[in-house]
C-alpha cells in the first residue's frame, strides 16, 4: 500500500478505534492518480478502503473471521465523480448558470446558486442577472468579505477565497482543527438488533432513514446501499436536486414528507421508531428547530445509529452556516492552493469534489463501525463529521516535494458494469464499484430513481 494513502488510512481509523487499522487485510491495486496539489488518490483510496474494512469488521463481529478488502484506486479516483455513461440521452447540466467564481474589487468569492431559494439571495443582494457576463461587472464593484457576509446574510451560499494561512488564523479554522476527523459517541443500552447480517449482502433488512442532501450525505447512504441496505430518503416537498439525482439515488428509494404537517410528523415518526441507521446532513440545531433533536431520536428509537455532517464544523461561529463542497475549498484554501500550484489566474479547486466524496465514505465507515459497537456493547451510537474537517486531512497529508503525477488512464468499456442499468431517465452503463470483499457483493438491487416516486414506508424485513 502507497505510504501516504497508508497514513491517511491510519488517521481514519486511528479517529474511529484508536488502534491501527488492519493493513494486512486491505491491498491496493491500480495506478495513476488525480492530477492536483493535494492528494486527492490516495484519499479516495484510504476512505473507501476505510469502508472495506469497516464492513469487514461488522461480518468479523457477527460472523468471526475477518474478509480481505481490496480497492482499485484507480476506480476509487473515478469514484469521486461521476460513474454513469447515459446510452442515448443526456445528463443534466450539474450547476446553475450563475454558480462560479467571480473575480471582486480585492480578490475572488464563488456564488452557490444551485438551488432556487440561493440564488434568489444572490438576486436580493446583486440583483437579477441572466449570465455571468452581467453578475461579474457587479461582484467587481464589492470588496469579497463584505459580498459573502451580504449574501449570507440575505440567506444564500458563498465563500471568498482565503489561503491556507489565512484559514488556520481564521477563528473558524482553529476551531476545526480541534475537532476530530470523527466525533463518536456511545448511547444508552438498547436491546440486541434485528440483523442477520448475511455475508453475501451484510445489509439486508438493515433500515437506513437517509435525511440528506448534495453531496456527502447521499454518498454514504449510496454505499450502505450497496451492501444490500433498505434505504429510505425523506426528502420536502419541493426541493429536487436534477444535477446529480444520477448518481446519489442509485439504490434507494425516495419519498417526500413535509415535517411541519401534523400526519406527515407521524409518519416520520414512525419511520424512525423502526430505523435502524439514520444519516442526517441538517445544519446544526436545524432538527432541533423541527423537534427531532438528537434526544428525540434516542427516545423514539433506542440503540439508533445515528450519523451527520455538516460543511464548516461543530464548533466555532461557523457550526451552523450554509455550506457545500466548492464553498468550503474555497474558505478554508485548497482553491488559493491550486491556483498557486497550478499558477493560474483564477481558483483552481480540486479535480473533483473531493470533500464531499471523502466524508460520505467516512460515514458510512462510522455506520457500519457503529453497528458493530451495538452488537459488541448494546448500546446505540452517533457520530458527527464535517467537510471543513475532512480538508485538515489533506492539508496534514501533502504530497512530497518531489512527486511526480502519474494520470489516471481514461475510462473503457472494460470498467463498466456491462449489465444495462435502467435509470429513471433512460438505459445507461456505471463503472464497476472499486472495492471487492471476499464473499461479499458491493452491488445495487435497484437504479438511480428521481427523488418523490416511493411512498413513505418501510420494506418487510
Amino acid at each position: 500500500m502507497p505510504t501516504l494513502t497508508q497514513k491517511l488510512l491510519e488517521e481514519i481509523w486511528q479517529s474511529l478505534s484508536h488502534t491501527p487499522p488492519p493493513v494486512s487485510q486491505l491491498a491496493v491495486s491500480g495506478e495513476g492518480e488525480l492530477a492536483s496539489a493535494f492528494p486527492v488518490t490516495e484519499l479516495a483510496t484510504a476512505c473507501w478502503g476505510a469502508a472495506g474494512l469497516a464492513c469487514a469488521g461488522l461480518l468479523q463481529q457477527s460472523k468471526g473471521g475477518m474478509q480481505q478488502a481490496l480497492v482499485d484506486r484507480r476506480l476509487a479516483s473515478l469514484w469521486f465523480g461521476w460513474t454513469l455513461r447515459p446510452l442515448g440521452w443526456q445528463l443534466p447540466a450539474a450547476w446553475d448558470a450563475l454558480a462560479g467564481d467571480y473575480a471582486t474589487r480585492d480578490g475572488w468569492i464563488r456564488l452557490h446558486t444551485n438551488a432556487p431559494h440561493h440564488r434568489k439571495a444572490v438576486e436580493r443582494v446583486l440583483g437579477p442577472h441572466q449570465d455571468k457576463g452581467t453578475l461579474a461587472q457587479r461582484v467587481l464593484e464589492w470588496q469579497k468579505s463584505e459580498l459573502e457576509q451580504a449574501v449570507i446574510e440575505a440567506g444564500g451560499c458563498a465563500a471568498e477565497m482565503r489561503s491556507v494561512e489565512a484559514w488556520r488564523q481564521h477563528i473558524q479554522g482553529k476551531s476545526v482543527v480541534q475537532e476530530p476527523l470523527i466525533h463518536q459517541t456511545r448511547q444508552p443500552e438498547a436491546p440486541p438488533p434485528a440483523w442477520t447480517l448475511p455475508a453475501a449482502r451484510p445489509l439486508h433488512g438493515v433500515r437506513v432513514l437517509d435525511l440528506t442532501r448534495i453531496i456527502a450525505g447521499p454518498i454514504a447512504t449510496r454505499f450502505l446501499a450497496g451492501l444490500g441496505a433498505d434505504v429510505l430518503r425523506i426528502d420536502p416537498y419541493g426541493w429536487d436536486e436534477p444535477g446529480v439525482e444520477h448518481e446519489v439515488l442509485l439504490g434507494k428509494r425516495c419519498a417526500r414528507l413535509n415535517l411541519n404537517n401534523a400526519h406527515d410528523r407521524h409518519t416520520f415518526e414512525h419511520l424512525l421508531q423502526n430505523a435502524d441507521v439514520i444519516v442526517h446532513g441538517y445544519r446544526a440545531g436545524a432538527l432541533e428547530k423541527l423537534g427531532y433533536g438528537a434526544e428525540q431520536r434516542r427516545t423514539l428509537s433506542p440503540g439508533l445509529i445515528d450519523v451527520c455532517l455538516n460543511a464548516y464544523g461543530w464548533s466555532g461561529p461557523w457550526r451552523g452556516r450554509r455550506g457545500f463542497d466548492s464553498l468550503v475549498q474555497m474558505s478554508c484554501g485548497l482553491a488559493a492552493s491550486g491556483m498557486t500550484w497550478k499558477n493560474a489566474a483564477m481558483p483552481v479547486p480540486l479535480p473533483v469534489q473531493a470533500l464531499d466524496h471523502a466524508t460520505g465514505y467516512l460515514m458510512a465507515t462510522a455506520v457500519l463501525h457503529g453497528m458493530r459497537e451495538r452488537l459488541a456493547r448494546g448500546t446505540g451510537y452517533s457520530a458527527r463529521l464535517s467537510l471543513a474537517r475532512t480538508a485538515q486531512m489533506l492539508f496534514d497529508n501533502p504530497y512530497p516535494l518531489e512527486h511526480l503525477s502519474k494520470p489516471l488512464a481514461p475510462v473503457t468499456e472494460a470498467d463498466e458494469n456491462p449489465e444495462t442499468e435502467l435509470t429513471h431517465w433512460g438505459a445507461a452503463l456505471r463503472l464497476c464499484a472499486p472495492l471487492h470483499l471476499n464473499g461479499t457483493a458491493l452491488q445495487w438491487a435497484l437504479p438511480a430513481t428521481a427523488l418523490g416516486t416511493s411512498q413513505p414506508e418501510w420494506l418487510r424485513r
